[in-house]
């Protein structure tokens, strides 16, 4: 016998509802990555170029989060996909977790190569275009900050603005430094800075994403302190088979099989405990087997 509640809807809202956000982030990042990747054609600035890559790979996170988004809840009615299709978010997320760090690895290799003979930039353009940039950014960061605490897909989009927020702040200063001292080995210095900040945060949004795929246990949860809770509930003598994943952002799970003692009752047990996994560890989703303990009525552990 199981017992449960079916929360998928929540973990589709947790991208959803950002929806309208997500879709005014990229236009205005597509509408300005159009214009820096003009300007970093014009005044052969590296720097500039490393910024318009980062805000494409934005448009693009965002538009994969949107495609994700849009393909989950059409699953949702579709009774074939038992799990829907909630996973194409954290595929979405992996996606910009690489893609971002090819742009960054093509960004290092440019640089390098400028490192022998720097090309001469204008500074004054590139201010201009840079601060613009920042100005587009902060608004994005703004629109989607709230949605990068609740959905793995919306915070691939914001880190990935988070490091297009750094780039333009360091195309500002390579323009600076290269206006008041004409040392143009500021832009090729600057773009592999950019390049390297965003790395880190990066890998560790590939490394959750992964997690995820793997059906590895939530970092937050220490799974001992679960199996300990539900052997706790009265009338449970045994926990085994225990299992928690996350299905998608928002969206942890668990199933697990419960051994009874025979005096047990059982709905007040599969009741408790499903409560006691909600209120102690936020599993909204839980499938629970209850089994009476061997012939005999010993209360002991199961083989397997």
């Amino acid at each position: 016998m199981g017992a449960g509640h079916d929360h998928g809807g929540q973990a589709l809202r947790a991208g959803a509802k950002h929806r309208s956000r997500l879709w005014w982030a990229a236009g205005l990042l597509a509408g300005f990555m159009i214009v820096e990747a003009l300007a970093a054609w014009a005044t052969g600035s590296l720097a500039l170029l490393s910024d318009a890559g980062h805000m494409f790979t934005d448009v693009l996170g965002i538009a994969m989060a949107l495609a994700a988004i849009t393909a989950a809840g059409r699953a949702a009615t579709d009774s074939q996909r038992t799990f829907g299709l909630y996973r194409l978010e954290v595929l979405a997320a992996l996606a910009n977790a690489v893609l971002l760090t090819a742009v960054a690895g093509f960004v290092v290799v440019q640089a390098v190569r400028r490192f022998t003979d720097p090309p001469d930039v204008p500074a004054g353009s590139m201010l201009i275009v840079a601060v613009g940039g920042l100005i587009i950014n902060l608004i994005a960061f703004g629109l989607l900050r709230e949605g990068a605490q609740e959905s793995i897909n919306v915070r691939g989009a914001y880190l990935e603005v988070i490091g297009d927020l750094l780039g333009s702040v360091g195309v500002i200063l390579a323009a600076a430094v290269i206006g008041l001292t004409g040392w143009s080995y500021a832009d090729p210095i600057v773009a592999v800075i950019v390049a390297l900040l965003i790395l880190p945060r990066t890998f560790a949004l590939g490394r959750s994403a992964v997690r995820i795929l793997v059906q590895a246990a939530p970092q937050h949860l220490d799974i001992t302190r679960v199996r300990a809770r539900l052997a706790a509930v009265p009338g449970v003598c045994d926990v085994h088979d225990l299992h928690v994943w996350t299905l998608t952002s928002g969206m942890d799970v668990a199933s697990a099989h419960l051994s009874l003692e025979p005096a047990a009752e059982l709905g007040t047990v599969l009741t408790t405990a499903r409560d006691a996994l909600h209120d102690d560890f936020h599993i909204e989703h839980a499938t629970l087997q209850v089994e009476p303990v061997n012939a005999g009525g010993r209360c002991s552990p199961a083989g397997w």
